[in-house]
């Protein structure tokens, strides 16, 4: 029996356990999205000045726009900005450098395998090991906003209607929810205190997040500075309308999910049951191996197996 199949799988558990602990070292508990006070009201407790606060939130938020021109670096940059990674964009290259030479001494020192094939599956656990765990971190952190958005307009809402101005009801937010979304108010309320508009700076929120919601929330907040009107009530139906959108989506995620695994599942057995027939029988395809249409087999299944997630991923995404 072949044990390889087992390592793989332990060297990419490992190197994905290998970024978080390096990431919570790096930045502390309050990183994390389950840290009872917000990352920026614990920066400021700390003894920050404000000012120093919003400046590293700030590039830690748009760090990675610019970034977007590196090779190969741009399939990360969209989610490492939604996920407001921390780690600089030369930080997170190095790490998958690091990591990548990692898995190529684990592979070494557990595998058999040839030094081409190593070097490329390091270079595949590497990078496919962070790339996992970043957006692992933007679809966390955005299902959490989507989440708590609602409760965070209607606080505005009620903050509001008790004579509040707007910018105190942002700064409210800030403070009484939790993260992510009290951070990102937190900036945007920082902002305002320098000068800079409410609109404009929910605008940015909203582009760089890429969320519906959000985009509502700044026309709703824009429309209201230029043209005037009762803006609780326009928050106050708004967060009607996320509400039911939020229900829907949940709705359409639960009746397309057996679909969902379904393709995962039909996807995944043909690889799955390759890995089993290799461990019980390792010379099981001793026989066909050197036949000419063996590696055209081989990548043609690999084909068929990504057209059917593609699929079924287009027949699952349910826009709402």
């Amino acid at each position: 029996m072949s044990a390889e199949p087992i390592i793989y799988g332990l060297i990419f558990i490992g190197v994905l356990v290998l970024v978080e602990g390096l990431y919570l070292v790096a930045f502390g508990k309050s990183i994390s999205l389950n840290s009872r006070v917000n990352r920026r009201l614990e920066m400021l407790n700390k003894g920050d000045r404000r000012e120093e606060v919003l400046e590293k939130l700030r590039k830690e938020m748009e760090q990675h726009v610019g970034a977007r021109t590196i090779p190969l670096y741009s399939l990360l940059a969209d989610r490492a900005q939604k996920a407001a990674i921390a780690f600089t964009p030369k930080q997170l290259i190095m790490i998958m450098a690091g990591l990548s030479a990692l898995a190529f001494m684990g592979l070494t020192l557990g595998t058999e395998s040839d030094p081409p094939v190593r070097m490329l599956l390091s270079v595949v656990i590497g990078v496919g090991g962070v790339f996992f765990w970043v957006t692992n971190k933007a679809n966390k952190r955005l299902a959490m906003i989507e989440e708590q958005l609602p409760d965070a307009i209607e606080l505005m809402v009620r903050s509001l209607r008790v004579g509040h101005p707007f910018s105190s009801a942002i700064q409210i937010v800030a403070k009484e929810v939790s993260d992510p979304l009290a951070t990102e108010f937190g900036v945007i309320s920082d902002e305002a205190a320098f000068g800079r508009e409410v609109g404009e700076s929910l605008k940015d929120m909203a582009e760089r997040l890429d969320m519906q919601d959000l985009r509502f929330l700044a026309v709703a907040v824009t429309i209201q500075q230029q043209s005037g009107g009762n803006l609780a009530e326009v928050l106050a139906g708004l967060s009607k309308v996320i509400r039911a959108r939020f229900r829907l989506f949940r709705r359409v995620k639960a009746i397309t999910a057996e679909a969902k695994w379904s393709g995962k599942f039909l996807s995944a057995f043909p690889i799955l049951a390759l890995i089993v027939i290799n461990v019980g029988d390792p010379n099981y395809y001793d026989e066909v191996r050197d036949h000419a249409y063996f590696i055209p087999a081989c990548f043609l299944v690999g084909i068929f197996l990504a057209l059917n997630l593609f699929v079924m991923r287009m027949l699952t995404n349910i826009k709402v």
